[in-house]
């Protein structure tokens, strides 16, 4: 009986081992989707599961935390034990990465992998090249190389190399953060506040959420502190007019309705119908009124048009490549090629320049990317402002230290977030005001 008939078969008892046969074999299957790199490996696994539903609960979590920890460390992987397939790959995870020990492993191995087990656990702790320890493809090594030096980019690598925590935002207009702290704890998890977002929860480990009556009822969302930090820097004000250009399913847009209470008009533009579909649910659960949602041709939809001059405040959280968000997507360093990067650079040069139509004369307008590459960031940003003299920079320190938020290091100009820095996604953001 291969893995399939054993998961698919009905009242047979979960394995109660860490790694057991049907986990090895079934994450070799997946893997083997993920690496075909035509799909991102969040969707790979969604549909891998549904595919498998008689996996439980804890088969699939054990799958998807191992995929993931092979996504992260891959380079090294690779280095260890050479080309190879799918189920050697998920062993050197189980034993590199996920604490495995020999005895473990050993009902899992034929008697002649034995020692290729063994020996790789000895392997394990040998010291490894520079771009190994960075594990980075070479090209975004070397992109990155010439904004960092090499000690700070191994330090900026290692902390991408890490899970990301579950980050809520709370709701500050029906709760107060120590109120939705109290409830938390109270309820058995592990809840701080985070240092620098004002509405900040950081969870310890990844307890399920969904169900609690603090999210169901719209008091918390999940929300990385980075992604919270670009509301603060918009500073909206209640009455004014405000729109998120590439509101995507809707995580920032709901933080600018908080800090706006609720009032002024809030427009959530997006090209995609499944992304604003995402955004409806969490707006009926937020309770928020002043949040209109509105799907849009392009950057150049006429809609967006009627609108020019008579914004106070634009967030352009634009497409990008994603790079700050390898803890949470760590396929994103494998599918991502250098021509990819220079498309987006062009995309975000068109959709600032269209966004920057809106503004009203004072207004301000945020540009803000989850990338780590200055030419998706200060680039796109300072090419924008030599071809338009009437704006000009206001320093991301000023924005949030008129909001009493702590300044994260290296806080000038830009807010500039990293993992190993800041506990955060890697994020860019600039505020440019009209004249």
């Amino acid at each position: 009986m291969d893995w399939r008939a054993r998961a698919a078969a009905e009242g047979e008892p979960a394995p109660t081992q860490r790694f057991n046969k049907l986990l090895l074999d079934a994450s070799a299957a997946a893997l083997a989707e993920v690496l075909a790199f035509d799909t991102p490996a969040d969707r790979v696994l969604s549909r891998f599961f549904r595919e498998h539903p008689k996996l439980g609960q804890n088969d699939r979590s054990a799958i998807s935390e191992t995929i993931y920890a092979v996504l992260r460390r891959k380079r090294l992987l690779d280095a260890l034990i050479g080309a190879s397939g799918g189920r050697r790959l998920v062993l050197a995870a189980w034993l590199a990465l996920r604490g495995a020990n020999l005895k473990e492993l050993q009902a899992l191995v034929s008697e002649g992998e034995l020692g290729w087990v063994s020996g790789l656990k000895r392997a394990v702790h040998a010291p490894q090249p520079y771009e190994v320890d960075v594990d980075l493809p070479d090209w975004l090594i070397e992109r990155l190389s010439t904004q960092h030096t090499p000690e700070d980019l191994l330090r900026l690598a290692k902390g991408l190399q890490q899970p990301a925590p579950l980050d809520l935002r709370v709701n500050l207009i029906r709760i107060t953060r120590e109120e939705a702290l109290a409830q938390l704890n109270a309820a058995g998890f592990l809840a701080q506040p985070t240092p620098y977002s004002p509405a900040g929860i950081r969870l310890v480990g990844k307890p399920a959420i969904n169900r609690h009556p603090l999210f169901v009822e719209g008091l918390l969302e999940v929300q990385d502190e980075g992604s919270q930090l670009i509301a603060w820097l918009m500073a909206p004000q209640r009455s004014d007019m405000v729109v998120d250009f590439c509101a995507g399913a809707g995580g920032k847009t709901l933080a600018l309705g908080m800090l706006m209470r609720s009032t002024g008009r809030l427009y959530a533009f997006d090209v995609s119908d499944h992304r604003l579909a995402a955004l409806k649910p969490r707006l009926a659960r937020s309770g928020l009124s002043n949040v209109h949602p509105q799907r849009v041709d392009s950057e150049r939809d006429p809609r967006i048009g009627r609108l020019a001059g008579k914004i106070d405040r634009v967030l352009v959280d634009a497409p990008c490549s994603g790079l700050g968000t390898l803890r949470r997507n760590p396929d994103l360093k494998w599918r991502q090629k250098p021509g990819d990067v220079l498309e987006m650079v062009a995309k975000q040069t068109r959709i600032l320049a269209s966004a920057a139509r809106l503004p009203r004369v004072g207004g301000r307008l945020v540009y803000a990317t989850c990338s780590l590459l200055a030419e998706e960031n200060r680039g796109v940003v300072d090419a924008f402002l030599a071809a338009h003299p009437e704006w000009h920079l206001v320093p991301a320190s000023e924005v949030l230290s008129a909001a009493r938020i702590p300044l994260p290091e290296g806080t000038g100009d830009c807010l500039e977030l990293r993992p190993d820095l800041h506990g955060t996604d890697g994020f860019f953001a600039a505020v440019l005001e009209r004249r």
